[in-house]
C-alpha cells in the first residue's frame, strides 16, 4: 500500500493534476491497483458541467496513465528524483462506459504489457463500484530529464 506521500515520490505531478490518491496493491512488472476519490471540490467541475458535474474522460485517461507510471517506476526501480519521468505517448482502444461524478471512488488498474526501448505498454481500466468506467491500452516512454 502506498499513501499520498509515497505516491509523490513516484509521480512528479502536483495539485491540481495529481490524480492518484492511494495505491492499494502493486507487484513490480505485473500490476497495480489504486484509486482517486472524486469530490465536488475538483477544479474541473466548475466548468464540466456546472449543473451536472462529470469528470472529463481525458482526466480519467490521465489517472490511468498516472497509475501505470507508478507501476513503471516501481518496476524499473527509478524515480523522478533520479532524473527520470514517464511521458504519456499514446492510448489505444480507449473506451468510456460510465460517467464518473462527485462522490465516486475511481478504482484504477494497470497491468504491465510489452516493453521495447524504454517504451512501455499497460492494459488499464477504471471502475466505480465494480462497474467499468473506462479502459485503454496506454503507452508511456521513459525520459531522462
Amino acid at each position: 500500500m502506498m499513501d499520498i506521500h509515497e505516491i509523490r515520490q513516484f509521480l512528479p505531478h502536483r495539485y491540481p493534476f495529481l490524480l492518484v490518491d492511494r495505491v492499494t496493491e502493486v507487484q513490480a512488472g505485473k500490476f497495480i491497483t489504486g484509486y482517486k476519490n472524486v469530490t465536488i471540490n475538483e477544479e474541473f467541475f466548475t466548468g464540466h458541467f456546472p449543473d451536472k458535474p462529470i469528470m472529463p474522460g481525458m482526466l480519467i485517461l490521465e489517472a490511468m496513465a498516472q497509475v501505470a507510471g507508478i507501476l513503471g517506476f516501481h518496476t524499473t526501480g527509478k524515480r523522478p528524483a533520479d532524473g527520470y519521468i514517464y511521458l504519456f505517448v499514446g492510448a489505444d482502444e480507449v473506451r468510456f462506459k460510465r460517467q464518473v461524478v462527485p462522490g465516486d471512488r475511481l478504482e484504477l488498474h494497470a497491468e504491465a504489457g510489452a516493453s521495447k526501448r524504454n517504451i512501455y505498454k499497460f492494459n488499464c481500466r477504471a471502475t466505480v463500484d465494480g462497474e467499468l468506467a473506462s479502459s485503454a491500452v496506454i503507452l508511456v516512454a521513459e525520459h531522462v530529464v
